[in-house]
């Protein structure tokens, strides 16, 4: 019984909700196992839309586990809402856990967040202001509060006293700003413990237990490869793992226990914030392809920044994760186009580059190579076959493939969950 993980293969965004959730119904498990609140997924089922921030999309499928892993940071405030939201609407919340390790955004965190990016000025990332960076950089600094700490009050205690020694001295000396009170915290905090305390768990032994009585489990990430923090066009990057790397470190799960790794892009790319973007569109080709896509953030509503499918990115997203296999999507949004193009190379100072610059001032400088090719038009929602599709559209699909050295397994042809072409079984 194989463990698939669900990788966004380039800057997030992708269409991970949907194919998380179409394979979720075939799963006995789903991990979320990083990001935070600062990401979503849209799940569109029949004439109902379902947008997620923290909870795994396999909550929508009855009966399947869902676990948020340790490489989550949580938000207790979302977290309860989100659960509220579904729970009105008729799903089973119930079978949500989360790791006891996970990490707690707090208050402080958001203060910080927003306080940090007005600092930068000019430099900005373009954060969603939720706290998301600075819950992880007290992670790393020793100085996080886990969800094991928010459930327990005495350890709750105990943490504040020490981590709001720091904090307060940074918001006030720094940032001139006012610090937490800690028993305002704990006010604030201790009805979100009471109702969140009987959900968590040490999650890295149940996934583990699953995968050991042959179930089949399904891990999904947030963001995309390139805003891995190691791995990502640094520093307009998230803060977390979100390569496939991150499915182990994040849920308490060895590598050698993931079969296989399923990269998930666009059949264009896009981009929110700030950094370099070579195959970017800022013409009316980059609005057309927004408005036909619907490309706005879910969770921030921001418009995405839009233009060509990048191999040369993709290509990496492949090496980086190790990818078995792609799933494509919004093939049906390209639709319509006389002409498409597909940006194949780079061009530095003359030079033709084929794989990816880590330096960012090196990726500014990178000029698209562009390989165009008919455009294909009508309404692809019905296809369930690559024989459905029109010629064009499956020329374009082959070069895809071709360019970026891993095959297509999936291709989404509309926003529900049905308007899939399933080339491959992932569990099978």
């Amino acid at each position: 019984m194989p463990s698939v993980v669900v990788v966004g293969a380039q800057w997030g965004d992708e269409g991970k909700g949907k194919i998380v959730d179409l394979l979720a119904s075939k799963a006995d498990v789903v991990v979320r196992y990083q990001g935070g609140n600062n990401a979503g997924h849209t799940v569109k089922i029949d004439d109902e839309v379902f947008k997620l921030h923290l909870i795994p999309s396999g909550i929508l499928s009855e009966g399947v586990a869902c676990v948020i892993g340790n490489g989550v940071v949580v938000d207790p405030a979302v977290l309860i809402q989100e659960m509220d939201s579904l729970a009105a609407r008729g799903i089973d919340v119930s079978r949500l856990v989360v790791s006891e390790n996970a990490h707690v955004i707090m208050p402080y965190h958001k203060a910080l967040d927003r306080l940090q990016e007005e600092a930068k000025g000019d430099e900005k990332i373009g954060t969603t202001g939720r706290g998301i960076g600075p819950c992880y950089t007290d992670k790393i600094a020793r100085f996080g509060l886990r969800m094991a700490d928010l459930v327990d009050p005495e350890a709750l205690s105990d943490r504040l006293d020490l981590v709001l020694r720091y904090v307060n001295s940074l918001l006030e000396k720094v940032y001139g700003d006012k610090g937490f009170k800690k028993q305002d915290l704990i006010d604030e905090l201790s009805p979100k413990a009471e109702r969140l305390r009987g959900m968590v768990a040490d999650t890295s032994l149940l996934v583990n237990e699953a995968l050991d009585r042959g179930q089949d489990v399904l891990f999904e990430g947030a963001q995309g490869t390139l805003l891995d923090i190691d791995h990502g066009t640094y520093p307009f990057v998230t803060s977390s793992s979100a390569t496939a790397g991150g499915a182990s470190t994040g849920s308490g799960v060895g590598p050698t226990r993931i079969d296989k790794v399923i990269g998930i892009a666009k059949s264009y790319t896009t981009r929110v914030g700030e950094g370099p973007f070579p195959s970017e569109q800022k013409n009316e080709i980059g609005d057309w392809i927004r408005d036909r896509g619907n490309e706005y953030g879910t969770t921030t509503g921001r418009p995405r920044r839009c233009g060509w499918f990048d191999a040369v990115m993709v290509r990496y997203s492949a090496r980086i994760n190790g990818l078995t296999s792609l799933a494509l999507m919004h093939l049906d949004t390209l639709a319509g186009l006389d002409r498409v193009q597909i940006c194949v190379a780079y061009e530095i100072e003359g030079r033709r580059v084929d794989h990816f610059p880590n330096n960012l001032r090196v990726l500014r400088q990178c000029k698209p190579v562009f390989e165009e090719m008919d455009g294909w038009k009508g309404d692809l929602s019905d296809a369930r076959s690559l024989d459905d599709l029109p010629a064009n559209a499956r020329r374009y699909i082959d070069r895809i493939s071709e360019l970026i050295g891993i095959p297509i397994t999936m291709i989404s042809v509309g926003g529900k969950r049905t308007e899939t072409i399933v080339v491959e079984e992932p569990f099978s």
